[in-house]
């Protein structure tokens, strides 16, 4: 293929290659703290309410410990805990009596914390949670914010994947950078909970072109036998930044330092950002042949390649004759939805993107629920991480992109469901499968990253990649709903996490596979890439009619 070609000549692999992952690699991992900076930012600790007794120090007797205290004025749950959300409206002395019955206790009147309440700051000086009491009748609000943040990735995916390919790669990634610098800052300092998330719908915005933009500049940059490789250091970063995100976490427990923190650096990416070169195969592609020949240049002087001074306008108007003729007439988005050669790939590459969402954030969204140290848990998520991807990058080159894709979505969806019939106290067991189901879901990231970027052309790869990132996120969002499930039965949640993966992974076994085969760049480059896979594959007259082709 045309541009292949010329990236052979510049260097496809090289020291540009090399600058370009290590410039791309640091935003890749300050990413995932947007991601996941609400697993400590917005986490609930312990709390009750606000009574005279107890936080009113004059009014506090002398003679009494705050246990007793606490006995008097708090009811107790079933949980035989004091209730987070109510508040004896009179002292119920009787309750130290140690001839008082639990019936006593329970037809005290009680009402909601009307004076607000008292937070445990062990943990966390400040959370989102305490400085806008979102608990007991606002603890719907934390879920809401979540969801308002995953919208905002879901509508940054549409809006950066078309606007990435009409204006470049480099405008749109170095305008994220500075989006999320500046919003994720804001929220910092917000005074009030909807512009929190307004803010925070900003920075989820732009966290979608980041994602997008960084995966297209690195897959058009390298030829093919290097870009597994750069995908998965890529993906890596996602991987170390879960793990520095536990450390950050950890070390600061003040939200709004915390939030600063993980926002702050974009600003540096951002200013560096501007050195990057725009991708040369997307200015071909839109006839921009003078720019394109300039940063191809660029490239073969920083590879030492000498063949970029042979390089001319001729040259490339000759070899890109047949891509630049075609890129604008087929840069649309009717091309995914109805071109033949892309329909398919188009709709079977949203559903494995929806159920990777749907899947993942239905069941690992909130950590609070999966265990009490949430810093060990978000580190060891992060450790395990690391050699799954590892693992998934021998897969995808030994067996292909086609089989590990289906595998990584079909592996998880087993798990889940066989986890509806081992029983509760089978706990080994139970989390034995979970964990597996968990780290292959990390695999179906990585190979759909990988598989979703090389199975669309150039002039359309970024509003394809766009598209599974809407599939992704409004999986996300639909995900946690569909624990409200479990008051019918227990066990159909699982069933529905478990079967929609599964559905995925065998529908991915009709995707063609793309393994050591160039990017295509025009629409004509899918079609042919489909008519040598037949001729190549099998004469037979009966075999050709049945693909329909």
């Amino acid at each position: 293929m045309a541009f292949e070609e010329l990236l052979e000549r510049v260097g496809g692999v090289g020291r540009f290659q090399t600058l370009q992952v290590a410039t791309l690699l640091l935003p890749a991992i300050f990413t995932p703290f947007q991601l996941l900076l609400e697993n400590f930012s917005a986490a609930v600790p312990d709390h009750r309410c606000w009574t005279h007794m107890l936080d009113n120090g004059s009014e506090t007797p002398a003679n009494l410990t705050q246990e007793a205290l606490l006995a008097v004025s708090i009811p107790l749950g079933p949980d035989q805990q004091p209730q987070p959300c109510r508040r004896f409206r009179q002292p119920q002395w009787q309750r130290l009596d140690p001839n008082a019955t639990a019936a006593n206790w329970s037809e005290a009147a009680t009402e909601p914390c009307v004076d607000g309440w008292v937070y445990d700051h062990s943990t966390f000086t400040a959370t989102v949670v305490t400085k806008w009491d979102l608990v007991c009748d606002s603890q719907a609000l934390k879920p809401m914010a979540q969801s308002i943040f995953l919208a905002g990735i879901l509508v940054g995916a549409a809006v950066c994947g078309h606007t990435s390919d009409r204006f470049g790669r480099r405008v749109v990634l170095s305008w994220s950078y500075l989006q999320i610098a500046v919003s994720g800052t804001a929220a910092a300092f917000t005074p009030t909970f909807p512009l929190y998330c307004l803010f925070r719908f900003l920075s989820a915005f732009a966290v979608a072109g980041v994602m997008m933009s960084t995966t297209s500049l690195l897959m058009e940059w390298t030829s093919a036998q290097a870009r597994l490789l750069m995908m998965t250091l890529n993906s890596l970063g996602f991987s170390f930044g879960q793990i520095l995100m536990a450390v950050m976490g950890y070390g600061l427990r003040h939200w709004a330092l915390l939030q600063l923190a993980v926002s702050a650096p974009f600003f540096l990416c951002f200013v560096y950002s501007w050195w990057l070169p725009e991708s040369a195969r997307w200015l071909l592609s839109m006839g921009k042949l003078g720019l394109g020949l300039q940063e191809l240049q660029k490239v073969a002087s920083i590879n030492r390649k000498t063949a970029g001074d042979t390089l001319t306008r001729e040259a490339l108007l000759s070899a890109m004759q047949e891509e630049s003729g075609g890129a604008q007439a087929s840069a649309s988005l009717g091309a995914l939805l109805h071109a033949p050669s892309l329909r398919l790939r188009t709709w079977i590459s949203m559903l494995c993107w929806f159920a990777f969402g749907f899947t993942f954030y239905g069941l690992a969204l909130d950590l609070q629920a999966m265990g009490s140290n949430i810093f060990l848990l978000q580190g060891l998520i992060g450790v395990v991480d690391i050699p799954t991807k590892m693992g998934t990058n021998l897969l995808l080159g030994r067996l292909g992109r086609r089989p590990s894709q289906a595998g990584s979505l079909v592996l998880p969806g087993l798990c889940i469901l066989a986890n509806t019939v081992v029983p509760h106290d089978m706990g080994s067991l139970r989390s034995a499968l979970a964990v597996l189901g968990l780290g292959s879901l990390g695999a179906a990231f990585t190979c759909l990253t990988v598989y979703s970027s090389e199975l669309f052309p150039t002039v359309l790869r970024m509003t394809a990649v766009g598209l599974g990132q809407m599939a992704a996120r409004g999986g996300a969002i639909l995900g946690p709903l569909v624990r409200m499930l479990g008051i019918h039965s227990p066990s159909l949640p699982l069933l529905l996490y478990g079967a929609v993966p599964v559905l995925s992974g065998l529908a991915a076994l009709l995707l063609p596979e793309t393994q050591n085969m160039p990017l295509p760049d025009t629409l004509q480059d899918v079609q042919n890439q489909a008519v040598k896979k037949v001729t190549h594959s099998t004469p037979a007259p009966c075999i050709l009619m049945s693909t329909g082709l």
